[in-house]
């Protein structure tokens, strides 16, 4: 299928550092992203402006990892913190959590929650 978004829409809702993510890279981006909704979101009320929504903001978000997105800076002695937080899946951009609340068929969100469940029982190998 061919993807519902642009990189023209996508940069509509973000701000991309193009030396970070080239339009190759996002192109790429937006073809996982088409491919992940196209896959898992299949409930038969969402339309295709909800599915295109979803993949706009899928889309970000998997960019948002590469092209970090800035959350604080300080001038003296030079700090920076970025929004992206490592383990936290969708929940780690403001795009991702985006995702989890335009999907009302609830496919992200259990997609989302069952690779956490695999990562917790990785990291604590005693759990079942």
């Amino acid at each position: 299928m061919a993807n519902r978004v642009t990189v023209a829409e996508v940069q509509e809702i973000m701000e991309v550092d193009t030396t970070v993510a080239s339009t190759t890279d996002m192109t790429a981006m937006i073809g996982v992203a088409n491919r992940i909704v196209t896959k898992q979101v299949t409930a038969s009320h969402m339309t295709a402006t909800d599915l295109k929504n979803v993949e706009l903001y899928l889309s970000a978000h998997l960019i948002a990892i590469k092209d970090k997105r800035v959350a604080s800076e300080k001038a003296g002695s030079v700090a920076q913190s970025f929004q992206y937080k490592l383990g936290l899946r969708l929940e780690s951009t403001m795009y991702g959590q985006q995702v989890l609340w335009l999907d009302t068929s609830g496919a992200m969100n259990a997609l989302n929650n069952v690779k956490k469940k695999a990562s917790m029982k990785t990291l604590n190998p005693i759990s079942s």
